[in-house]
């Protein structure tokens, strides 16, 4: 089995959801633009938050980047908080690290955030690399995280092979598939599974407890 693994971390390792949707919320009415439906803001779980905007509300890249900042004014002091582990994580993270196993945070969320979030519920100590988007938008795609962890990891085009991605949503499976990468799939975050089996990633999983089975079998 692959020994270096790269994590998702919305939907996959936390159940962050409450606090993006309420800093959404937040960001469309400072925007003009009031959503009640929570449903309909599920899709800014995952995605790039500027690029969402502006597919969301048609919003011009200059409205979408001034919504994002108020989606951070919220996030970083109230919604980062709104957020829990899934059941069991710690447990694989321990399981993984005492097998010897190289592991990685590949976030689309900024990086900033990611190891607040991880220091928050003492799990950074697990993982080799932590990485996220940058706040300029420099880096914010899936595939460009997914390409600036195998860059800090040292991982070349001979040695992906032992890599394996692990996120919720369809682009942590394209965003994989760019890289050269396999990708797994937990159907227990925020990607339907109608989502994931139509990106056809090495395999779904359903639970915390199965993904831990198949990483260390």
């Amino acid at each position: 089995m692959k020994k270096i693994i790269l994590f998702d971390l919305d939907g996959t390792l936390t159940e962050s959801g409450e606090g993006i949707i309420n800093c959404v919320r937040y960001a469309l009415e400072k925007m003009g633009k009031a959503e009640k439906n929570i449903e309909k803001l599920k899709s800014f779980i995952g995605p790039p938050l500027v690029s969402q905007f502006m597919a969301y509300s048609n919003m011009t890249e200059e409205e979408a980047e001034k919504a994002t900042k108020y989606y951070r004014e919220r996030f970083s002091t109230i919604g980062i908080f709104e957020n829990k582990l899934y059941p069991n994580i710690e447990n694989m993270l321990k399981a993984l690290k005492e097998k010897g196993f190289t592991l990685s945070i590949a976030s689309s969320k900024p990086e900033k955030f990611v190891r607040q979030i991880l220091s928050y519920f003492k799990i950074d100590n697990y993982f080799d690399e932590i990485v996220g988007a940058t706040l300029d938008g420099k880096i914010s795609e899936k595939a460009d995280v997914i390409f600036e962890a195998l860059k800090r990891l040292n991982i070349n085009d001979e040695n992906k092979k032992d890599v394996l991605m692990v996120g919720d949503k369809e682009h942590d499976i394209f965003g994989a598939r760019l890289n050269g990468l396999l990708c797994v799939a937990v159907s227990y975050g925020y990607g339907s599974l109608e989502e994931l089996e139509k990106a056809s990633p090495l395999k779904i999983v359903n639970s915390v407890d199965e993904l831990k089975d198949y990483l260390l079998s």
